[in-house]
């Protein structure tokens, strides 16, 4: 009877579970089917008006769209970077019209909150859409209804549809400029470090600056080597320049940093082999090697499969100097000398130091701004005696005597060509 009673638990226990995955089956089909995309007109033309800013507002839906880039390394869809209230916004979706067929296609979309919001209601989202099976669109609408007449919606170009080879090896990600920024001094010697070490191509969402600093950005613009994309965050929210939210009734955190970070990811996925996430006062330093491509060539030689690679960030406080490289004709230039500046904090007892990335943009599905929330492949935290982040800013430390502080001059080695090339790109701006 004992073993008679066991069978039948067994068996209930078995019946269960089968019920059971029929049902999320079923239910899993049914997500499936209501998100692909259904016909809703047939035999005309989109008229609707080309979105051209980089953020465009939907009205009176708190949705905020940065751009769409075709994404096909799961299924076929267009995902859109934005910014939404993470409470208020619950129910999006993509109009696709297909040309010369006339057919619009409308598809409901996934709205996915990036989880770093640090408390702010508003937060990057990818809002995600199925696209037709028998069309390419070039163009997307985005509606909270799906009915309506798409001539009177915003249409977005979807980027990446077509793969290119890499135009650059590295492309540093600079978000965001702004609170009138006027460190000229350091961001043109940032600037020419990251030559250096071998980067092509700079990305800077730019809320604002000094009329200096300007022209600085027009002669990087000239040469080739800084990409502006304009970031007018605060035309739509009320912006913190904190990281977490405080209780001051702001939207969002850190000018949307965040945000623009996802952007700078997807816009570069096509383009650039390597894209490096760091403010305009960070560098990484390799310790082992003269560039970024022989670092990260021997990185990822020791670690396969790794697509995400982290490197430890260190304070270089800007009111601690050497009395090396005072370069009388740098004074007049407003902002910090870094090669001045060699002595770094040492680590805190407990606390751990925030990480900046190099990263394969291919790879990377979600960032936030010290690790990112999803990707293919592994995470590795780089090695100090491989590399460090040169961070030279306000202390941390303050209280630190000279002597605690740790002596180190890695950056001297290449002070050489950075103060002829600083010295070049002075003379070219007339600063």
């Amino acid at each position: 009877m004992l073993c008679a009673g066991k069978k039948s638990y067994f068996a209930a226990a078995v019946g269960i579970i089968i019920v059971t995955s029929m049902l999320t089956a079923s239910y899993l089909r049914l997500q499936r089917l209501s998100l692909r995309p259904q016909i809703i007109q047939e035999g005309r033309r989109c008229r609707g008006k080309i979105a051209n800013s980089t953020i465009t507002a939907l009205k009176g839906n708190k949705t905020f769209i940065i751009s769409p880039y075709f994404d096909d390394r799961e299924s076929k869809v267009t995902r859109l970077i934005g910014i939404v209230h993470h409470e208020d916004v619950k129910q999006l979706y993509c109009w696709f019209c297909c040309q010369p067929n006339g057919k619009i296609y409308v598809s409901k979309a996934k709205i996915d909150v990036h989880s770093d919001r640090f408390g702010f209601p508003y937060g990057a989202a990818d809002i995600v859409c199925l696209e037709p099976e028998n069309c390419d669109p070039t163009h997307v609408s985005i509606n909270q209804f799906p009915h309506g007449n798409i001539d009177q919606l915003p249409r977005f170009e979807i980027k990446n549809r077509k793969a290119e080879t890499f135009s650059v090896d590295f492309t540093v990600c600079i978000s965001a400029m702004f609170g009138n920024y006027n460190n000229v001094l350091q961001f043109i010697q940032s600037m020419e470090m990251y030559k250096i070490l071998g980067v092509q191509k700079v990305v800077i969402y730019k809320n604002n600056c000094s009329h200096l600093m300007e022209k600085v950005l027009k002669f990087y613009i000239e040469e080739g080597t800084v990409e502006i994309i304009p970031w007018p965050i605060n035309s739509h929210l009320r912006v913190s320049s904190k990281w977490r939210f405080m209780q001051d009734g702001m939207h969002i955190g850190y000018y949307g940093q965040i945000t623009a970070l996802n952007d700078c990811i997807y816009r570069n996925m096509e383009r650039s082999k390597f894209v490096v996430l760091n403010d305009a006062d960070e560098i990484i330093l390799p310790l082992k090697h003269p560039d970024w491509k022989t670092m990260m060539n021997s990185l990822q030689e020791q670690n396969p499969g790794t697509s995400v690679f982290l490197f430890e960030n260190h304070i270089f406080p800007e009111t601690v100097s050497s009395h090396m490289f005072n370069i009388s004709s740098w004074n007049t230039v407003p902002g910090v000398n870094i090669l001045q500046h060699v002595y770094r904090e040492p680590d805190r007892k407990d606390v751990i130091n925030p990480r900046k990335m190099i990263v394969d943009p291919r790879k990377v599905i979600q960032t936030s701004v010290h690790s990112v929330l999803r990707a293919y492949g592994n995470s590795v935290n780089v090695p100090m005696d491989v590399a460090l982040i040169y961070h030279c800013r306000k202390a941390l430390q303050g209280d630190l005597p000279r002597q605690s502080l740790i002596r180190d001059t890695t950056l001297w080695r290449y002070n050489s060509s950075l103060i002829m090339n600083v010295n070049k790109v002075l003379s070219q701006t007339m600063l």
